[in-house]
């Protein structure tokens, strides 16, 4: 029997149309706005200025801290300006706008395909290679890399659990890149083993992928501790908590962090950004993504240099289909609609959803009928109609004593309720209060 995680879950259609897409690099952009906060932590600091000329690979924002990391500029040209502009959040982010002027890489970048499968780095200096290339986690949550890796104190690691499983509708991009860089995401896995000190290694794979679990499983032969597992088909099956349930077992307490059960989960594009930064000197600059939808005339995988405008994207996918109802940054369960095209491709961008006007439509909002079916898939054992009643009327300190920051916003809820109530959005802002609110009173 496969494994999955044992509370809630619910199974979206899959519509994994680009899934026999190979991955095609896109045409370099003629400008990009790089944000300084690509990740979880501090912003980092702009360390150019209006005016200065930047290669491929270059540095343009150092890390402010050690939850923040390095922004490394992805084109070579001129800086246009410092400014902000709207990211997939909505909101205004400071970044770096840079005027594209040839093709111009660091001399220390290697760019062959050449495979290097030797190092002789030692666990501390590969986190701090790490750290330095500004490699975040490539699953969503873009949390820094290195931080991961350095446990608190009193913590181990006894396992690395690599995330392959892409339970998100729609997106392909980790798929492919097992299919066409399954030796480099070993290679990523065997650092991340170092670094962390641990001599197991645990790829987990949803089983809609049988040619990516037979792929990786025959490769994995070759590196020692490194085994592939086949999980049953359920979302959020990729959520951190539930492939550690579902792969060991160990379930993450409430509040607390994978490593409190000894696991650390890296996704399968930052094992392949590892290899990179490692093997290859070359920091996380630019990432796979996916660009689909059903009406969408050339559902594509693309590797994109980051910084660059969404609209050129769905132009290389052919376009905006006249039936475009919605445009989402990420998937339809977790993902976020953006209003304008010009958002840029950030380290944390998975894909570019393209929703028919149809399906984009919300159902008329009705009243609770008390159910129970949100409660049934969340995979977090929570009551979501009970913590969305909490934001809407803004009672913080019940909703944060029933445990809203455990909801990993997977949006099972939402997609599960026969009366169409906005569960996830109401949740999404209780939690953001009740954040600020702990955060307030730790100071």
């Amino acid at each position: 029997m496969l494994k999955t995680f044992k509370i809630g879950g619910v199974h979206p259609p899959e519509n994994k149309i680009s899934a026999d897409k190979k991955i095609e690099t896109l045409t370099i952009p003629k400008s990009v706005f790089i944000p300084v906060a690509q990740h979880i932590g501090a912003p980092a600091t702009a360390v150019v200025n209006k005016g200065d000329l930047v290669k491929v690979g270059q540095i343009i924002a150092k890390s402010s801290g050690f939850v923040s990391t390095n922004i490394h500029s992805s084109v070579s040209g001129k800086v246009k300006k410092i400014d902000t502009s709207t990211d997939s959040s909505g909101y205004p982010k400071h970044g770096i706008f840079i005027d594209v002027e040839g093709d111009e890489w660091l001399e220390e970048i290697d760019r062959s395909e050449t495979l290097k499968n030797t190092f002789e780095l030692n666990g501390v200096e590969i986190v701090q290679k790490i750290q330095e290339a500004g490699i975040v986690g490539l699953g969503g949550a873009t949390f820094p890399t290195h931080v991961k890796l350095v446990p608190p104190k009193g913590m181990k690691a006894d396992v690395l659990l690599i995330n392959g499983v892409e339970c998100e509708p729609y997106l392909t991009s980790d798929h492919r890149l097992m299919l066409e860089k399954a030796d480099e995401i070993l290679v990523g896995t065997q650092l991340l083993m170092k670094a962390m000190n641990v001599e197991k290694a645990v790829i987990g794979i949803e089983n809609n992928k049988p040619d990516a679990i037979k792929f990786l499983t025959d490769k994995a032969k070759n590196y020692k501790g490194i085994t592939v597992i086949a999980l049953q088909v359920k979302y959020p099956q990729g959520g951190e908590k539930q492939l550690i349930k579902a792969v060991t077992g160990k379930e993450v307490p409430s509040g607390g962090l994978p490593i409190a059960v000894g696991a650390v989960v890296s996704n399968v594009g930052t094992a392949f950004a590892v290899y990179e930064a490692i093997q290859k000197n070359k920091p996380l600059i630019e990432r796979v993504v996916t660009v689909t939808g059903k009406s969408i005339a050339k559902p594509s995988n693309f590797k994109v240099r980051i910084g660059t405008s969404t609209s050129e994207l769905i132009e290389a996918a052919g376009g905006l289909p006249e039936d475009t109802g919605k445009i989402i940054s990420g998937g339809p369960m977790m993902g976020r609609a953006i209003a304008s095209l010009d958002v840029p491709v950030t380290k944390g961008t998975s894909g570019i959803l393209i929703m028919q006007n149809n399906e984009a439509k919300r159902g008329e909002y009705m009243d609770c009928i008390r159910c129970s079916r949100c409660v049934s898939v969340c995979p977090m054992g929570l009551e979501p109609y009970l913590l969305m009643t909490f934001g809407q009327k803004k009672i913080f300190d019940r909703a944060e004593n029933d445990r809203i920051m455990d909801c990993i916003e997977c949006g099972s809820c939402s997609y599960t309720c026969p009366s169409n109530r906005p569960l996830l959005d109401y949740i999404r802002f209780g939690k953001a209060k009740v954040g600020t609110i702990i955060r307030t009173r730790k100071k």
